[in-house]
């Protein structure tokens, strides 16, 4: 099978289980600093990060490390339709996979919808250390507004070129966006939740949400201040939908900084 997406110095392809993962990584400046692993949304990919991960690596000193999951960017074909678990088992099997092959130990998790739910899963659900995790714009259960928004959404792909747009960032389009689309509106996934857990996540967490979020509401932020455990601090910021780095990407950059700074020297423990 040919890859032949977008790629720089910094893009490498790891295969794992038979599948392809399309990735990008950069060795920590600092001998002693984390790596900084970002998850992408739910239609998202390496490449639709654009440079925030460099721009970051840049202003920390940190490693950086990106990948597109199966069925995204440059990355195999997924096996077959979401299931409901989809984002647990990213989180307990294939992100741990993907951390070993790179040997990447103690990371600081970077994730955005969708990626920021896996972060939390990651962070709570397996015995893996984690540094830190960053959210944007997190679910950790299905709201009314969200499931409309993603209607909205569908509408707009079938009605708009909005697939030729994505063909930009992923060999299969379609299947991209209809991947995440089909499942987050099937019936069994209302209920859908990781409340749960949360009382595991015993790291620093930052979730950062925008006021004119489509997708979901400050709800999200205070059921994870209310059920984490570990150090909580949270950044709202006005003008901003569902993609703070982008919207915003100064503040979100700088308060990631931040955060990470106070990480490595243990304020935040």
């Amino acid at each position: 099978m040919t890859f032949d997406g977008p790629a720089d110095s910094h893009t490498v392809f790891e295969d794992i289980a038979g599948k392809r993962f399309e990735c990008w990584w950069r060795p920590p400046a600092r001998a002693a600093a984390p790596t900084l692993v970002f998850l992408h949304d739910g239609i998202g990919s390496v490449a639709m990060w654009r440079d925030f991960p460099k721009r970051l690596a840049d202003a920390t000193g940190c490693g950086a490390f990106a990948y597109s999951r199966c069925g995204f960017g440059w990355s195999s074909p997924r096996d077959g339709p979401f299931a409901v678990d989809y984002m647990h088992r990213e989180a307990f099997e294939t992100l741990p996979a993907l951390l070993d092959v790179r040997g990447i130990d103690r990371p600081l998790l970077i994730g955005q919808s969708d990626g920021a739910s896996i972060a939390l899963l990651h962070a709570g659900g397996t015995d893996r250390p984690v540094a830190g995790v960053i959210l944007e714009a997190p679910h950790v259960f299905v709201e009314p507004l969200t499931i409309a928004s993603i209607e909205r959404a569908r509408e707009v792909f079938f009605n708009t070129d909005l697939s030729a747009k994505l063909a930009r960032y992923h060999r299969d389009p379609d299947g991209a966006f209809l991947g995440w689309n089909d499942i987050w509106l099937f019936p069994a996934f209302r209920s859908w939740t990781i409340e749960a857990w949360l009382p595991s996540v015993t790291c620093p967490v930052l979730a950062i949400q925008g006021e004119d979020d489509e997708y979901g509401t400050m709800a999200q932020i205070d059921a994870i201040e209310r059920g984490a455990a570990g150090p909580f601090e949270k950044l709202v910021l006005t003008d901003c939908g569902h993609t703070p780095h982008r919207d915003h990407p100064d503040r979100t950059l700088e308060a990631m900084r931040a955060f990470i700074a106070a990480v490595e020297v243990g304020k935040n423990d």
